[in-house]
């Protein structure tokens, strides 16, 4: 059965007593509350719900006022038509006080509704919009007329508000699926903050100048001209503007001083008061936008930026306009599809990561400032969404209608599935399905096949397998210890979710802690069983404090012991605060499995500390060279060097082989190879730029330990005739002849 994980609504998050007390004396300020780690985007004081949403937890404004359409469902209010003929504030000042007076509660309930944000009833659920969201479906005019309603969108925008709201927030990286409506969105959202700004700029963004153009003409200036009289600014120049969007008197909130004023003093006053809020588009390019100062930028498209244009670049640059010293003045709404690694998605990959809620700094701010979101394309793919907005997962199981009057008769999930399943034999139209409508993060930025070293087909086949059987069974996280706090006696394994290793097999008590010593010197008792690769470093910090990690993989090799033949068994990465606690989980992982180790030896101080401790016998020595052609610290450290161009192809060769063999689809099952990470780390390896892919050289070199045989150096045997000084002759005839 299918199981959501995109929200989850936090019950009782908030103490009871501590929730009434503040509700009933409205003491909850808009914006993020340290004392319970989340962020509020209440304006009355009250807060009801906690959502978690992409590990970003939001307080919903407490449910009044909730209101019920006739269908049970969001319906667009109707917009009265003695006000749709009415088309500037000053038309309307021209009428009766009698009709204005009838009027005034109806404009100034508008103007709450996009403040605070609307509560009605979908399906007999009390469901919440934001203010953002009720322009959106209220006021906006998209390609098909009025947007539905749809669920996803919901929780986008309930997102974006806390975006805004977070004082420590730049706004949002979205990661989106196609036709998922967040072009219009956006624009819909950067008409309804221009409106009611003053001395504003609002930016524009894609992955091309007429890209970004398109967004502008087709999409922001016919929203802003659809907009109701009350809520539309007196605006400069063409009523559909090619380039820019000026409004010279911002919207407020109408009051009947406002309204009612009509001297020419103060609708000059008003004039002046009001100028210079504009909309416009730029042209692509790392530099745009540098210098300006934006209250909102609007970046669509940005995971399709191909060279020479880096969205990375650009982003260094823009996030500038929206800063005043330390000061965040502006909000970004960043959302895309990723195009393949190389053209363009690898640079938003890397922002949409370095956007992680529970990654912050010491100012509490992500690496990129802004916070990732991703909505799985089964929230919001056409077809199958109900006449209620919300999802059909699954079969519905009894007649649903979709919101144009069809039958829904099976659910997303399955239909998906049956994509997928059709273009397996196209690995580059299904990762572009993939790509297209992700179900994962991992599904999203899918490379094509063509880009990688290593067979890409066999490596996602395991990586939907893995995905399908979720590894809740088949690895486990934990932690190596001495027993008792003993350090050199036995080893135990503690499962723990902060762990950092992940295992996917563990070996019977009587192969556990084997270990056999000579002459003082420890070595490992399974050597036949399996042994270890492992990427090593030696400083503890680096200055951007964003140094490689370490890396340390298991693998068996077929034996008649109990063990699974040919299994990657072990997966560390991960970079402690310190060297020598990655060195001594290193030791642990060998003592316990009884394996050795292969390791680069160009940094030597994990080999260094395994001998200090007595354990040079687990270190290997470079299986590719006789022991008497070892250079003297390969004799007293083992290790082997990752400079020769010859190793990097036997490495690279070890895990194409180990791929084709026991990865992905085989004859009749599939490939027990379990960790994700690696087999991402496989999918983008470059041989030419190996410093990045730490699990790809420690899995390697594991493999190359487990198969050292292959690397043995063959000795010509030649055959030199020696002269021992004796002579053959030839005594046929009367005298011998010397042969």
């Amino acid at each position: 059965m299918y199981q959501q994980d995109l929200i989850k609504v936090l019950t009782d998050y908030v103490k009871p007593k501590v929730l009434a007390k503040k509700n009933r004396y409205k003491k909850w300020e808009y914006g993020y509350n340290k004392e319970h780690d989340f962020v509020v985007i209440s304006k009355s004081g009250e807060i009801g719900e906690v959502y978690e949403i992409q590990n970003l937890k939001i307080a919903l404004p407490k449910q009044k006022n909730i209101y019920k359409f006739k269908d049970n469902k969001w319906s667009r209010f109707d917009y009265p038509k003695a006000l749709s003929k009415i088309k500037t504030v000053f038309d309307f000042k021209q009428y009766p006080e009698e009709f204005k007076e009838e009027w005034y509660d109806y404009i100034d309930n508008e103007f709450t509704r996009r403040e605070e944000g609307f509560w009605f009833y979908n399906k007999d659920i009390p469901t919440y919009i934001t203010g953002t969201h009720y322009m959106y479906l209220q006021w906006s005019k998209i390609d098909v007329g009025a947007p539905n309603f749809r669920e996803s969108n919901r929780l986008f925008f309930i997102f974006w508000e806390a975006c805004k709201a977070d004082s420590r927030s730049f706004g949002m990286c979205y990661l989106k699926n196609r036709r998922s409506g967040f072009s219009f969105m956006a624009s819909g959202e950067v008409v309804n903050l221009a409106t009611i700004s003053s001395d504003s700029r609002y930016g524009i963004l894609s992955k091309s100048g007429p890209d970004a153009k398109s967004m502008f003409t087709d999409k922001v200036v016919p929203i802003s001209v659809n907009y109701p009289f009350f809520f539309k600014p007196t605006q400069d120049g063409m009523d559909r503007p090619k380039t820019e969007l000026a409004y010279r008197v911002p919207a407020s909130k109408f009051t009947r001083r406002k309204l009612t004023s009509t001297t020419a003093a103060d609708e000059a006053l008003q004039d002046l008061k009001g100028l210079d809020t504009t909309i416009d588009w730029k042209n692509t390019g790392d530099n745009s936008y540098d210098g300006e100062k934006l209250k909102l930028l609007v970046h669509d498209e940005s995971g399709k930026w191909e060279r020479p244009n880096n969205i990375l670049n650009n982003w260094r640059v823009t996030k500038t306009t929206l800063r005043l010293g330390s000061k965040i003045i502006g909000k970004c709404m960043m959302g895309s599809t990723s195009n393949a690694l190389n053209k363009g998605g690898d640079n938003f990959k890397k922002l949409y990561y370095d956007s992680d809620v529970r990654k912050r700094n010491a100012n509490g701010q992500t690496r990129s400032g802004l916070y990732s979101l991703f909505i799985p394309m089964e929230w919001n793919y056409e077809g199958y969404i109900d006449s209620y907005g919300l999802p059909v997962f699954e079969n519905p199981g009894k007649k649903t209608i979709g919101p144009y009057g069809d039958e829904i008769t099976d659910g997303v999930i399955d239909y998906w599935n049956n994509e997928v399943e059709g273009l397996k034999s196209d690995q580059d139209a299904l990762n572009e399905y993939y790509r297209q409508f992700p179900r994962t993060e991992q599904h999203a930025f899918r490379d094509e096949t063509k880009q990688s070293l290593f067979n890409l087909t066999k490596i996602y086949q395991q990586i939907d397998y893995n995905e399908e059987v979720k590894m809740s069974g088949l690895v486990t996280k934990g932690s190596f210890q001495w027993k008792s706090g003993i350090k050199d006696t036995a080893v135990e394994f503690m499962p723990s979710n902060n762990g950092r290793f992940k295992i996917s097999w563990v070996p019977e008590v009587s192969l556990q802690n084997r270990v056999i010593t000579k002459n003082g010197i420890k070595y490992p008792g399974n050597e036949h069983v399996g042994a270890f690769g492992c990427d090593s470093y030696d400083i503890s910090g680096t200055v951007d404090r964003l140094g490689s990690n370490g890396a340390l993989h298991g693998v068996t090799k077929f034996s008649m012991e109990n063990a699974p033949p040919n299994r990657v068994f072990l997966e560390y990465v991960a970079r402690p605060q310190t060297a020598e606690i990655f060195f001594e989980d290193v030791l642990m992982a060998l003592v316990f499995y009884g394996m050795p180790i292969l390791c680069e030896n160009n940094k030597p101080r994990l080999l260094y500390y395994l001998k200090r401790r007595g354990y040079r016998g687990y270190s290997m020595n470079r299986p590719d060279k006789v022991y008497n052609k070892l250079s003297v610290t390969e004799k007293e450290i083992g290790g082997i060097p990752n400079s020769s161009e010859d190793i990097k192809q036997a490495h690279a060769a070890a895990i194409e082989s180990y791929i084709e063999n026991y990865v992905g689809q085989l004859s009749d099952s599939y490939g027990d190879m379990y960790f994700q990470r690696t087999l991402e780390d496989w999918a983008k390896f470059d041989i030419n730029n190996r410093t990045k892919f730490d699990a790809s050289i420690s899995s390697g070199l594991a493999l190359m330990a487990c198969n050292k045989n292959l690397y043995k150096p063959t000795q010509e045997r030649k055959i030199k005739s020696i002269d021992l000084g004796i002579k053959r002759y030839d005594n046929k005839g009367v005298r011998s002849q010397i042969i």
